[in-house]
Parts: C-alpha cells; sequence; structure tokens
C-alpha cells in the first residue's frame, strides 16, 4: 500500500481489509504509516469495517472474520464492500450487452450497479430473480413520468426472499426453467477451482443452477475477494462459465488458473474494450 493523504475513506478501507486478508492481520501503527494519516483515522476505519463484519478488531489492530460455508451477509452489508471495484465491473460488463437481446442478472450487489449502467441499453428484456435489481429499472421508469421510448421489459420471479433479497426456491425456479435468453450476469459468492461457483444458501444454488442452464451465455461479474471463497453449496464448474469480469486486485496467478477454464476480462485494463464473449 503507497502512503496517500488523500485517498477516500472508501479506497481507505479497501486497502486496509485487503491487507487484512493477505496477512492474516495487522496493527494501528502499520496502517498508519502505509496510508500516511493519524491512527484517530485508522481507528475510524477500522470501527466501520467491524460494523460491516469484514473484520474484528483486537488490541492495537485487525484479524480477519473467519466465516462459516453458511454465513450468508445480507445485502447492505455487502453493499459498502469494494464499491469502486463493483462500477468498474458493471461499466465493463455492460459492454457485453447487445440492444434488443434477452438478458438475466442474478442478486447480488455487483448485479445491482450493473443494472445501474444497463438503464441505457434500449430495447432489453431482462429476467431477474432479485428485487433490488429490478427497483432499479422499475424506479428509473417511474422517474421519467411515462413509459420511455425502449425501455427494459423487466420479469421479476417469483419465491422466497433471501438475506441478499433475491427471489428462490420452487416457485423460482419453475419460473426460470420455462424460459430462454441470450446472456446471464450472475454474481456469486464465492469462487474457486476446485469447488466452481458457490453459495452459502442452498436454495439459492438450485436457483443458480436453473439460471445457468436457461442461458446461452454466462458471464460471472465478481470482485477480486470472491477468489478462494467457498460457500456450502456449489452450483456450477469453472467450464460452464464463458466470462470471468473481475477487477486488478486479482492476483496475476490467480488470473492465470481462471483463465486456463475460461475468459478474464480485468475492468480498467488495456484489452476490455475489446472484449467478446
Amino acid at each position: 500500500m503507497s502512503e496517500n493523504q488523500n485517498l477516500l475513506a472508501e479506497q481507505r478501507r479497501a486497502l486496509i481489509l485487503d491487507e487484512v486478508r493477505r496477512r492474516g492481520g495487522v496493527r494501528v501503527n502499520e496502517l498508519t504509516r502505509k496510508l500516511g494519516v493519524s491512527d484517530m483515522t485508522v481507528r475510524r476505519d477500522l470501527d466501520a469495517l467491524a460494523r460491516q463484519g469484514v473484520l474484528e478488531k483486537v488490541h492495537g489492530g485487525a484479524v480477519p472474520v473467519v466465516e462459516a460455508s453458511t454465513h450468508e451477509p445480507g445485502f447492505e452489508a455487502k453493499s459498502g464492500l469494494e464499491l469502486t471495484a463493483k462500477e468498474d465491473i458493471a461499466r465493463a460488463a455492460a459492454k457485453l450487452v447487445t440492444p434488443g437481446t434477452a438478458i438475466a442478472l442474478s442478486g447480488g450487489t455487483t448485479t445491482y450497479a450493473l443494472a445501474q449502467q444497463l438503464l441505457e441499453v434500449p430495447d432489453l428484456t431482462v429476467v431477474t430473480n432479485s428485487v433490488r435489481v429490478a427497483d432499479v429499472f422499475h424506479a428509473a421508469q417511474r422517474t421519467s413520468g411515462s413509459q420511455r421510448q425502449g425501455a427494459a421489459t423487466v420479469v421479476l420471479t417469483g419465491g422466497v426472499r433471501t438475506p441478499s433479497d433475491s427471489l428462490v426456491g420452487p416457485v423460482a425456479d419453475q419460473a426460470i426453467a420455462a424460459l430462454h435468453f441470450d446472456l446471464l450476469f450472475l454474481g456469486v459468492h464465492g469462487i474457486s477451482v476446485e469447488a466452481g461457483l458457490s453459495t452459502p444458501n442452498l436454495a439459492e444454488a438450485e436457483t443458480n443452477r436453473r439460471l445457468v442452464h436457461s442461458a446461452r451465455r454466462v458471464v460471472v461479474v465478481a470482485d477480486h475477494t470472491k477468489w478462494g471463497t467457498v460457500g456450502l453449496s456449489s452450483f456450477a464448474a469453472l467450464e460452464q462459465v464463458d466470462t470471468l469480469v473481475t477487477d486488478a486486485g486479482l492476483p496475476a496467478e490467480a488470473r492465470a488458473e481462471i483463465s486456463e477454464h475460461l475468459r478474464v476480462v480485468v475492468a480498467g485494463e488495456p484489452g476490455e474494450d475489446d472484449a467478446d464473449i
């Protein structure tokens, strides 16, 4: 981490969290030197990250939170994490969408960011099991005051609501099974070579399997912190995915390992604009 007093709080906290996860723990005095800020600023950042449940404060510093494979954070808890990375990923992923196609967006904070990037893509049919994603399109239509020319047609599945505001279960599964879409954008809890794509929620895993089965092409949108995380239930192998859109925080060795199975697009890096699924 380079010293920079002008870092935004969000960027600073992302750097702190990366350091905690990478090293297994950090001390306040180490962070003040590396970030070039006061120990009071670092302590406030640690307090904020601890409230989000992503690290645990200990005397003089912080350590990672060891999560059970069944732990499922809520939408609000996840929405404050890796904001810049999610916005970069959303912009890159939106370039893969062709006007007039049928696409699906799963639940998650990264697909929520993507939905906001897709508002100006004309004549889309959007299938989603995310209440939050559906709300993005609904709010845009309501703000315009009338049916906007070329506005997306949104199909929201039924089902039981999860902590991440996704609709899952037999009702959602049956609705998705009857549909076919050109492109699926899938948010994930974890991704690894061994476990593939995984989630801590068993019902969500089954609904995600249906989404993957109904899609001609599958694009995973996931920031670098999802790499190496394994949830309780796997729902797809890496070979079932066409493209991973991620951020520059993903280590080079991880990129190389994933690239053996699918295409990797790193948001903001040269060549991203030429991405072709």
